[in-house]
């Protein structure tokens, strides 16, 4: 089952949209503002390249607390997508409102709400998002592709700002779980390429671990959909048994190199549930 992106205002709406829907929640890319590409990510001060311009945000806090108290109540999971600044002041202050009117923040924490991208963000967002257990579902090869002094981040906001954008590294000092994904077709389906980025970010400061990489590209997406199971995304006895099997990549200490110039491990088979749905013929012969 899949998320289905529109927003309600209380707990019958959501049942009835997901009984009409199918769908696992009311998250995914429920729009509180455009993309930095298009200039449709809402800022606070104007973007670089287009001086004249803040971007667009489509939701305010109202709507936004609104949205998440129904989905709590109805038990289910809630969500937006968000990328400047503005839209995450918008987010933070939705989920403030949420608390005050659901009494204690625990409610929210039973949900496990997720955020798309939440490309900027400060310390104390991120430590106010850990504290209502809220899921970022990020996107490492956003760095990879747009990141640097001379992309696109930094085309649109100037060095200053982009050097901030996806901070890894603070999202996970301030308790803030994390689960890596592509946004594909936007960046390719690559998730050691994933995993490279976040532990190669183009700010040092942002950087995380390959294990904390790839933690998040692995139970952290099971925690990001709702998944209760502890051992979701690991390979433990009594796991769920959806993994992959990689070939040979280069270890020191148990960790593995991810250098610019080391060939990424090729996917040789995968299995859901027990079930095979991918295998490359003679590979593990």
């Amino acid at each position: 089952m899949g998320y289905w992106g529109q927003a309600v205002r209380t707990a019958t709406e959501a049942r009835e949209l997901l009984a009409a829907t199918g769908a696992h929640g009311l998250a995914g890319d429920l729009f509180c503002d455009g993309a930095l590409g298009s200039r449709t990510a809402a800022l606070h001060t104007p973007y670089t390249d287009a001086p004249d311009s803040c971007g667009a945000g489509y939701l305010d806090a109202e709507e936004v607390a609104a949205h998440l108290v129904a989905c709590t109540r109805a038990g289910i999971q809630a969500g937006f997508h968000m990328i400047g600044d503005a839209a995450t002041a918008t987010v933070l202050r939705g989920f403030a409102l949420a608390e005050s009117r659901l009494g204690s923040p625990a409610a929210l924490q039973a949900r496990g709400h997720r955020l798309e991208h939440l490309e900027m963000i400060d310390a104390g967002q991120a430590q106010a998002l850990g504290r209502w257990a809220v899921m970022a579902s990020v996107q490492p090869a956003f760095d990879a592709a747009w990141g640097g002094p001379s992309g696109m981040y930094a085309q649109r906001l100037g060095a200053q700002r982009a050097a901030g954008m996806n901070p890894f590294a603070m999202l996970s000092r301030t308790g803030t779980g994390m689960a890596f994904g592509s946004d594909t077709p936007v960046t390719p389906l690559d998730p050691w390429a994933a995993v490279r980025a976040a532990v190669q970010h183009r700010t040092a400061g942002s950087r995380i671990s390959p294990t904390a990489a790839f933690t998040a590209h692995t139970q952290g997406g099971y925690r990001a959909a709702g998944c209760a199971d502890p051992a979701a995304g690991t390979l433990v006895p009594g796991a769920v048994a959806s993994y992959a099997v990689w070939d040979e990549i280069e270890l020191i200490g148990g960790l593995p190199v991810l250098g610019s110039d080391v060939p990424l491990p090729r996917c040789l088979r995968t299995v859901h549930h027990g079930r095979t749905v991918f295998a490359e013929p003679g590979a593990l012969q």
